[in-house]
């Protein structure tokens, strides 16, 4: 659905464009001849309206070329700096709650045209901890939202609802397998379910929070089989991919199911939460589900 309306709003700017050149540069010219040949075959002066009356510009080209400069700067600022989008699902509680409206940085990670996704100018890539918007890789047309955890040549493991990672190396051996701190928060209740909070260290310089529910049990069953390795629960990122996860770890379909983001797949990165809606309405009411009940102000803003 993305894709299309890129795709849309990318026709639209350039038939407008094409409208816009030739009014412009060839139809606007020609009635502005009409006009001082009117006048110089006149031996009485024209007033502003019959002058006006001469050689009309078309309603639906004054309205063409009126409308194409909102659509290329709608055009330019979503393709290439930023995009809003809306978070449909839970699986990044708490840092992303269901309403938040959030602002993503298309430039963070390559400026790439808005059909064909080919990278025209890169401007970085995916740092860990990074809050990212990409294409799902079992289907590209939905856009997924996961913090990125593992970079390219990492291995990752995730036993016993604890993340373990040992970094990149360049050369053999590579440092150890390092267990990621973790330190309770509080009870937090993800709807009617309460679940532990809890501070994570997944750098030097960035924590973030996670959710686990400890009476669910690991689906381990269900993970990513990754040939090049002997455990279930262990991935080893490939060069040119990431390995991203949802911050409420037991309600989050992420790359422990389904394997790794491809560089290409990238979108952006989550920047800001610019609103945010609850949608908190039970089924006596009135009013479809989607109408919002309340603005949560103290949402607005940065994304840890």
């Amino acid at each position: 659905m993305a894709n299309t309306f890129s795709l849309i709003l990318v026709i639209a700017t350039i038939v407008t464009g094409i409208f816009w050149c030739l009014d412009k540069f060839l139809w606007a010219p020609r009635r502005a001849q009409e006009v001082e040949a009117v006048k110089a075959k006149s031996n009485v002066p024209l007033d502003d309206e019959v002058l006006a009356s001469i050689a009309p510009q078309p309603v639906w080209v004054e309205q063409v070329v009126s409308v194409f400069p909102v659509i290329a700067f709608v055009t330019v600022l979503r393709s290439f700096i930023y995009e809003p989008f809306q978070i449909p699902s839970g699986s990044m509680k708490p840092t992303l709650l269901v309403g938040d409206f959030i602002l993503v940085e298309k430039f963070a990670y390559g400026i790439k045209d808005p059909v064909f996704r080919t990278e025209l100018i890169a401007t970085g890539k995916p740092e860990r901890g990074d809050v990212a918007v990409f294409k799902y890789p079992v289907n590209p047309q939905i856009d997924y939202i996961k913090r990125i955890i593992g970079l390219p040549g990492d291995r990752i493991v995730y036993q016993g609802k604890q993340l373990y990672i040992q970094k990149a190396c360049d050369e053999a051996p590579c440092g150890p397998l390092t267990k990621v701190e973790m330190k309770p928060v509080g009870p937090f209740m993800d709807g009617h379910v309460q679940v532990d909070e809890l501070s994570e260290q997944l750098t030097a310089t960035l924590s973030h929070h996670v959710l686990n529910n400890n009476r669910r049990s690991e689906r381990i069953g269900n993970y990513f089989n990754q040939p090049e390795t002997v455990r279930p629960d262990e991935w080893i990122v490939p060069q040119g991919h990431y390995f991203a996860m949802g911050d409420n770890r037991d309600d989050s379909l992420d790359s422990r199911f389904w394997g790794f983001v491809p560089e290409a797949n990238l979108v952006g990165k989550a920047a800001a939460i610019w609103i945010s809606f609850e949608f908190g309405r039970d089924d006596s009411s009135a009013l479809p589900k989607w109408v919002p009940t309340d603005v949560r102000f103290s949402r607005i803003g940065g994304i840890e």
